[in-house]
């Protein structure tokens, strides 16, 4: 994909391949042959030049011609289009493009600043089913705010759990005897908990891998900041397996402590 964007990229800009057929290179089109040749409707093609996605066609009299480049310029926007783009983050593409930058490397440091950070797998599964391996504790209630915590899509009597290992968990606890409510009361505060420290590690990267390069990196390190943040991704995983054992450890030794000092009063009341 990122080649093929390449490849569009360098046409777009008017790179052509220096063999190419001078008489190709130089065809233009009528808006409905553009249109055509993009695979969209004229309609859409105009919308591109409202938003400004696509340069005005030279005019000859009534009549707008437009280049190979702007036949390039289409594929780019619907290679973006496929790939999730909304026209405003297009929009933002392609003027960092014409400001220099490589779209291959502006594409690449959004998949590793965007790659998922888990692999986990979704659940569809019914309410029925859901309730039952719950425990019978999925109530209406329950399940709308398993929706506001995101760890839910409902969709009528079907839902999809986000994360298969988060419903296995969920399903221990119940089993164990601890209520769904409080489970998600606990995924709540552990969410914001997760949230403060990702924005902490982001902050971080911002402050001091970012921002000492002027702000904005120049087209040339683009591609090097990609591969810092490809580097990075994996410390932001041992810092949180790290931190979390150390605190799990800190409020175990705490807890025995207190469970210690409980079951001795017991004795003390009891011999008493």
């Amino acid at each position: 994909m990122l080649a093929q964007v390449d490849a569009a990229d360098d046409a777009a800009r008017g790179h052509a391949d220096p063999a190419a057929d001078g008489a190709a290179a130089a065809r233009e089109y009528r808006i409905g042959e553009l249109a055509s040749e993009a695979g969209i409707t004229v309609r859409t093609l105009r919308y591109y030049q409202e938003r400004k996605l696509l340069p005005p066609p030279r005019r000859a009299g009534r009549i707008g011609w437009y280049s190979r480049a702007h036949l390039s310029r289409l594929r780019v926007i619907g290679q973006l289009l496929d790939r999730g783009h909304t026209l405003g983050g297009i929009g933002e593409l392609l003027s960092a493009w014409e400001q220099g930058y490589d779209l291959a490397d502006l594409l690449g440091f959004e998949r590793a600043m965007t790659a998922p950070w888990s692999d986990d797998i979704p659940v569809p599964v019914t309410v029925t089913d859901l309730s039952a391996l719950l425990e019978g504790q999925l109530t209406p209630e329950v399940l709308d705010e398993a929706v506001r915590l995101g760890y839910i899509d409902a969709d009528g009597d079907r839902v999809i759990h986000v994360s298969h290992r988060l419903l296995e968990v969920a399903t221990v606890l119940v089993h164990e005897g601890i209520p769904l409510p409080a489970i998600l009361a606990a995924g709540r505060e552990l969410q914001a908990g997760l949230d403060k420290m990702a924005s902490l590690f982001v902050e971080l990267v911002i402050t001091h891998v970012l921002e000492p390069r002027g702000g904005a990196p120049q087209p040339d390190q683009v591609a090097r900041l990609a591969e810092t943040i490809v580097r990075l991704r994996p410390i932001a995983r041992t810092v949180l397996d790290a931190e979390f054992g150390r605190a799990m450890d800190r409020r175990a030794r705490v807890t025995y402590g207190e469970f210690i000092q409980l079951l001795a009063a017991r004795d003390r009341r009891v011999g008493s």
